[in-house]
Order: C-alpha cells, then sequence, then structure tokens
C-alpha cells in the first residue's frame, strides 16, 4: 500500500536559522572540539574534564578565560568559570546550587530602566532567545560595577551571565 502523503519535515525556525549557535564548556569556556553539536553521551569537556557542553548564541557564548555562571530557573547557581569564582571572591564547588542573589545583586537598583538581575535571568531561563545586559556588583562589595550579558543556554534550559 502507497502512501501519497508528503513526509513531515522539522523546519528550523528563521530567529535559529539566522543565528548561528556554538557549544561550549559550561566550565572553562572552551569550544566543542567536535564542531557544533557534540556526539551522544560524550558532553564532557575534553579540555579541563570539569564541566559539560551546553550550547548558547555565538555571540553570547564565552570565550576560554572569560567570567561566566549558568543559573537555572530557580535562580540557584548551576556552574562558574574559575574567571568568575575569582572575579567573586568565591570557591567554584561552594557557590554551585547557591542562590545567584548571595553572589551577585543589582548595583543600580533605583535607576531608571535598570533590568532587575533575577528578571533578566528568567526571561533567558524561560527561552526568550535576545541577550539583555545588566549591570551588577558582588552582593558583599560596594563601589564596583561589573556589566552582564545574560542570555539563553541549554540543554538543560538556563540563563547565561557573562562578564563584559
Amino acid at each position: 500500500m502507497s502512501s501519497s502523503r508528503a513526509h513531515l519535515q522539522l523546519v528550523p525556525s528563521t530567529a535559529e536559522a539566522a543565528r548561528p549557535h556554538r557549544w561550549f564548556c559550561g566550565r572553562c569556556g572552551s569550544p566543542s572540539p567536535h564542531g557544533h553539536v557534540p556526539p551522544p553521551f560524550s558532553r564532557g569537556c575534553e579540555t579541563c574534564g570539569l564541566g559539560i557542553l551546553v550550547e548558547a548564541p555565538a555571540d553570547l557564548a564565552p570565550a576560554p578565560g572569560d567570567a561566566f555562571l549558568l543559573v537555572d530557573r530557580t535562580l540557584a547557581v548551576q556552574t562558574l568559570s574559575d574567571a568568575a569564582a575569582q572575579l567573586l571572591g568565591v570557591d567554584a564547588a561552594a557557590a554551585v546550587g547557591r542562590p545567584v542573589a548571595e553572589l551577585l545583586c543589582a548595583a543600580d537598583a533605583e535607576a531608571p530602566g535598570a533590568e532587575p538581575l533575577g528578571a533578566a535571568i528568567m526571561h533567558a531561563a524561560g527561552g526568550e532567545d535576545e541577550p539583555l545586559h545588566v549591570t551588577v556588583r558582588p552582593a558583599d562589595v560596594f563601589g564596583v560595577r561589573m556589566r552582564l550579558r545574560v542570555g539563553a543556554c541549554g540543554p538543560p534550559r538556563a540563563a547565561l551571565l557573562v562578564v563584559e
């Protein structure tokens, strides 16, 4: 019995096709040695051996040595780079699972047009593709300002916070 139906195919959205993505290590920032998509069951980083490979838009993805954090939709830190741990003065392993508010807070919470950090994280972790910019400071330090790019990454879906 032959079918005259056309076969269905998955077609990427125009936004996905227009914006290139890059796989990188969620711990050290190294790009995937396998190109764009890592082979199944081999998402561990071959450079540092500590992180898993995640995907983000190429213009958001960190470079090796950049300070960055991955935060889930519960606002808990899932991982952070050594550069971010050094910048924030925390032990990277001890920071995992802690609320991001224990590490970072809004620098100018009352400034007009200031995007709250939590809202930017929820925006990204919820799947919004357009990155936001937020000015923050370390939670226990005053007088220091850092600008973050906040955008979506995954799997699993999370927010990527990269210090600019």
